[in-house]
Formats: structure tokens, sequence, C-alpha cells
């Protein structure tokens, strides 16, 4: 697959909630074309609402998401938008359709969005992945875990979108299998250009893979920061502190690609 051209995507005074709930509370954010963002937090933070609403998965009560450095603005969950903003979650074995083959769980979103290309696309995909085509007629339990994710990657790039949402997309893995699928999303982002926003609860998943990221707790935002500060421990509210001290062997180290 070809590089594609970055775009990136802004986010100002979302607010998210159910039935009075506030799950995401005015929260605003820019990501540059190109740039890998991390959101971090406590588990019910509100920070994987935050990618719901944004590939339109959950209501926004108001707010914008729009994407930057294109012509176009298509609206969040609209076909248009899905084809440029894709989303890879935190379970693979709930993310995949366990009676559909690998082919079948690639070939659909190329149906969905008509393009016909389907053979090509789909060979290249697993070849992208770390997978052969000797998978494609296997099915989901027939898999490991790692190689699953590698699946659910593999079909969020087929349609080759410019911006991947990740959510928690290692934390379902065992250590070494985490490592691997990081550094072979690192690469996939290097080689074609793409934009990501990751949400997890390990800092040092997220600055291994991410430039920037926000902090997040009761649905809003404490903090926006570099990963090099974090590492540097130049954070400024304590609740950030507090994650750090819970993340335990917590370091930044470079991606081996």
């Amino acid at each position: 697959m070809s590089a594609n051209h970055a775009l990136g995507l802004e986010v100002s005074g979302l607010r998210v909630s159910f039935d009075g709930f506030v799950a995401v509370a005015d929260t605003s954010f820019r990501v540059a074309p190109g740039e890998s963002f991390g959101i971090v937090g406590e588990s019910g933070s509100g920070k994987s609402t935050v990618l719901r609403a944004i590939c339109g998965l959950a209501p926004r009560e108001s707010g914008t998401v729009q994407l930057v450095g294109g012509d176009e603005n298509p609206a969040p969950g609209s076909k248009a938008f899905r084809r440029r903003v894709q989303m890879v979650f935190q379970d693979p074995y709930g993310s995949l359709h366990p009676r559909q083959t690998v082919d079948r769980l690639l070939a659909e979103p190329l149906a969905i969005h008509g393009i016909r290309d389907a053979e090509t696309r789909i060979e290249r995909a697993l070849d992208e992945v770390g997978l052969g085509t000797g998978f494609r007629f296997r099915y989901p339990h027939q898999l490991s875990g790692g190689q699953r994710q590698r699946i659910a990657i593999a079909r969020a790039l087929i349609l080759e979108p410019q911006v991947l949402l990740l959510d928690e997309p290692t934390s379902a893995l065992d250590a070494s299998v985490q490592a691997e699928v990081l550094n072979l999303l690192e690469d996939l982002r290097r080689r074609r250009n793409l934009t990501f926003i990751m949400v997890s609860h390990d800092l040092a998943v997220v600055t291994h893979l991410c430039e920037r990221l926000m902090v997040m707790q009761r649905g809003q935002t404490v903090e926006l920061l570099a990963s090099s500060d974090l590492a540097a421990r130049r954070v400024a509210d304590p609740y950030t502190l507090s994650l750090m001290q819970a993340s335990s062997g917590f370091q930044r180290k470079e991606a081996v690609v």
C-alpha cells in the first residue's frame, strides 16, 4: 500500500453523556497530520468514549470533530469519514466475527465502499501485517491473539485511511506479543504516513508510540504534554504524577522496527 496524504484531526468542545452521566466534558485537542497522539487515564476516565465519539459510535451532545489538512470535512460516522478514519478495538477476540474467514473479514469493508480490487488489496494487507496469504481462509478461532489483532489492523488499513484510532490495541495480548504489535504499528505509521490517536491506561505503551498525549480524569482533560516531558517527569498535575507512579517499569524507549 502506498503512503497517504496525511490528514490530522481536531476535536473542539466535545461533550458526551449517557442518561445524564457526563462521560466526556468539553474536551478539545488537535492532532497534526502524521502525528501520533495518546490519550491516557484510569478506567472510566472517558478516553475510549472520545474515540467512539470521533468515529460516530458514541453520541455527541455538543462539540465538533473535523479532519485537518484536506479539502473535505465529512461528518463523523458517515461513509466518507470512515473511509478516512478507521478504528482498531481493544479485544481481538470480540472484534472479529467468529463465523467469517479472514478473507471475508477483509473483503467486507471493500464491498461496503465499492472498491473492486479486493484480491490485490487482501493479499497486500496480509503481507503488510506480517501474515501470508495462507491465513486468508482461516477462522478467528484458528489464530493466536497476536494474529487476530494483526488481522484487525489489516482490516482497518485495507481502505487506506489517513487516521487510525487505536483503543487499547495491545492490552489483551501477552507482553512479548504487545511489543511485536506496537513495533508493527509504528512501522506502518512511518511507511504509510498515518495519523494515530491511541488510547491506553499504560503510560509506557503510549510513550513508546506517541509524541504527545492528553491525560484524562472523570471525563475531563487534566493536561496536555509531550511524551518527552512525561519521561523527564515534567508534569504539572498531581494526577499525572500518580499515573506515572502506578505504571510500574515506566520508561520511554525508542521503537525497534
